[in-house]
């Protein structure tokens, strides 16, 4: 059994033809997929987070209005780019749009991936102290996050406060009991992966990783979550761990579905970025029985709990019901996800 979700990248174009022209188009569609992935018994729906581009951005407006428009579907992200973030008031931005939706938040946070402009988190006023690279910065404001988001107090109250205060140091409000123990990290690589594990956050690996053995990349990843388990339970943390991973996944049951998808044959794909090589995994299309030949043998969708299909969120609403409704009908049952 697996626990499957939408990721959605947030796309939205001004050009002429677009179904997508605006921000607002995007987000009001946003809400209304994860309305009826709801419907569908889709478990979750998650929300890609880029700066400086057309895409999504500010998740938690939009994870606030899908938390008050649904009741059961998980709600996250995959991933918020740390190096981008205050953390503290993204503790309180968290805490609100998990109150509203009743504790289902499933935060995904991670040092991100290049964006649009260069070093786009100095516009936001971050920048790494000495010694650090980005990396690094994005690995302490998730460590701070982390730290007072368990609603402990740490700050001095004013002895002649506007209002009264509770007894003893104060936290940042409003808190979310329960939400430490949802936090993801994205990970590219072996190493943060344990480092993942280490910090007690769940392990969200994606269809990029960075290429350390020169085996397929589904065979890489696996080892990834394998590791990431091993460290897991040496940390010995006193709540299960979570694993999720992201695909495409389209089956072919209609024309459109063939004029989209049907020439979708990839294969693992090698590239730099951000001076190290990377091993891009393949996206899966095919006919529902060809489609779950495929798909036994990708050996880390086997090892994960929770997989995220990759919708084209430009092509509406009704499309991609339908490319989740395909999966759920015709694919999970046949490999035992449902």
């Amino acid at each position: 059994m697996k626990k499957i979700g939408f990721l959605s990248f947030g796309h939205w174009n001004p050009e002429e033809g677009s179904p997508l022209k605006t921000a607002q188009d995007t987000l009001l569609q946003s809400i209304d997929l994860a309305v009826a992935a709801e419907e569908l018994g889709v478990d979750g729906a998650y929300f890609r987070v880029h700066h400086f581009a057309r895409q999504l951005a500010s998740p938690f407006p939009l994870l606030a209005a899908v938390g008050a428009r649904t009741s059961k579907i998980e709600i996250g992200t995959g991933v918020i780019d740390m190096r981008y973030e205050n953390p503290l008031y993204m503790i309180e931005d968290a805490g609100a749009a998990d109150l509203i939706s009743g504790g289902r938040l499933q935060l995904g946070i991670s040092r991100g991936s290049p964006e649009q402009v260069d070093d786009g988190w100095r516009y936001f006023g971050y920048q790494p102290v000495e010694g650090e690279d980005a990396s690094d910065m994005a690995r302490r404001h998730a460590e701070i996050f982390l730290k007072h988001l368990d609603g402990e107090g740490f700050a001095h109250p004013n002895p002649l406060p506007m209002f009264p205060n509770p007894p003893g140091l104060l936290r940042l409000e409003p808190h979310s009991e329960g939400l430490r123990q949802r936090i993801w990290w994205g990970s590219a690589s072996n190493a943060t992966a344990v480092w993942a594990a280490q910090m007690g956050m769940h392990l969200q690996s994606s269809t990029l990783k960075v290429d350390e053995t020169g085996e397929p990349f589904h065979v890489q990843q696996a080892k990834q979550i394998r590791a990431y388990r091993t460290a897991w339970k040496d940390a010995g943390h006193d709540f299960e761990p979570r694993v999720s991973l992201s695909r495409s996944i389209f089956a072919i049951m209609n024309d459109m579905d063939r004029t989209y998808f049907g020439r979708n044959k990839e294969s693992d794909q090698i590239g730099y970025i951000d001076n190290f090589r990377g091993i891009f995994g393949r996206g899966y299309a095919d006919e529902p029985d060809r489609l779950i030949e495929a798909l036994r043998g990708d050996e880390a969708i086997a090892e994960a709990d929770t997989l995220l299909l990759t919708v084209p969120n430009m092509l509406g609403v009704d499309y991609n019901t339908h490319v989740l409704e395909s999966i759920l009908t015709h694919v999970a049952p046949a490999l035992g996800w449902r």
